[in-house]
């Protein structure tokens, strides 16, 4: 017949209690009252039918028992700390697999895994690249970019960026035989048109301004392509500021109109609200948020364009 074991709480209180021989360093050590260590002790003698414990001179001194039973277990309770301690620091490194959009990680995300790689070395991130972000935290991601408005139920979601929409296009369409000075010009040229053509004609609305060729110009199922064709000169394409500002930066693009459409959506960084203090999977998220403030900050003081 097996021994049924004692309840850990009572454990805990014993251990600690015969380890500084002290019922009040006890509570401190395990944030408890000291009615609540006594009480345990109590419940532990009950459970063994021994007496772990005597008093003399004041003093708190182990009974004969008690002082074999902590040299027996206090080794367990070592493990115990150092198992724990191992899988944290374990959970430090390895493995991330963030899922996030294509157009989103080839102009904001994989340009700033250096500085991350350089502050984590031991955590390896793996890009998984999704058109439909809703939905995308499954059982093999551990972080998800999610653009919309959220909120999203069962997880922790954080917005990151905010955008809005404006045209851009090659340098070269500014001064060609028929060049974009103003709204109107754009008649003249090709629309480039990311998954849809409405984006389009709600900018011109905002505008109050009319045109013909709403309904021409090629369609892209992602960010990144409307953007190639405009640099290349294919045409004008209506597209999310943060996606456009490296090349708007490295001059492979302009945006000729200070007109531009607020977007209600924006991209959030998404976890498991389980999963929000695990080790890498927090260092990830933490680097993010930390990402976006410092370079917010820097454009607020004016370091950055």
């Amino acid at each position: 017949m097996s021994t049924r074991l004692p309840p850990l709480n009572a454990l805990k209180a014993f251990e600690a209690s015969a380890r500084l021989l002290s019922f009040t360093k006890a509570s401190a050590e395990l944030f408890v009252t000291q009615a609540a260590i006594s009480h345990q002790i109590k419940s532990l003698e009950s459970h063994l039918g021994l007496k772990l414990f005597m008093r003399k001179n004041r003093a708190l001194l182990l009974t004969e028992e008690g002082q074999s039973y902590f040299l027996d277990i206090k080794d367990i309770f070592v493990s115990l700390h150092e198992a724990t301690q191992k899988l944290l620091a374990k959970s430090e490194k390895g493995a991330i697999t963030v899922s996030i959009q294509p157009s989103l990680a080839i102009q904001w995300l994989v340009p700033r895994l250096t500085d991350f790689n350089k502050h984590h070395p031991d955590i390896d991130v793996r890009i998984k690249a999704v058109d439909n972000d809703d939905d995308t935290l499954t059982s093999n991601v551990d972080i998800a970019f999610y653009y919309g408005r959220g909120p999203w139920p069962n997880v922790v979601a954080d917005k990151i960026l905010t955008e809005y929409l404006t045209p851009v296009c090659s340098p070269g369409l500014l001064t060609s035989a028929k060049p974009i000075i103003k709204a109107s010009d754009l008649n003249d040229h090709t629309l480039l048109h990311d998954s849809s053509r409405k984006d389009w004609k709600r900018w011109f609305k905002s505008i109050n301004t009319q045109t013909s060729n709403l309904n021409q110009g090629p369609i892209f199922s992602h960010s990144a392509l409307v953007m190639q064709a405009a640099i290349h000169g294919q045409g004008v394409a209506l597209v999310n500021n943060i996606l456009a500002k490296p090349d708007i930066e490295a001059g492979r693009l302009v945006a000729p109109f200070a007109q531009v459409l607020v977007n209600q959506d924006a991209f959030y960084i998404v976890c498991r609200d389980e999963q929000l203090d695990t080790g890498r999977i927090s260092q990830f998220r933490q680097w993010v948020l930390n990402t976006i403030a410092d370079e917010e900050d820097a454009i607020d003081n004016g370091e950055l364009n």
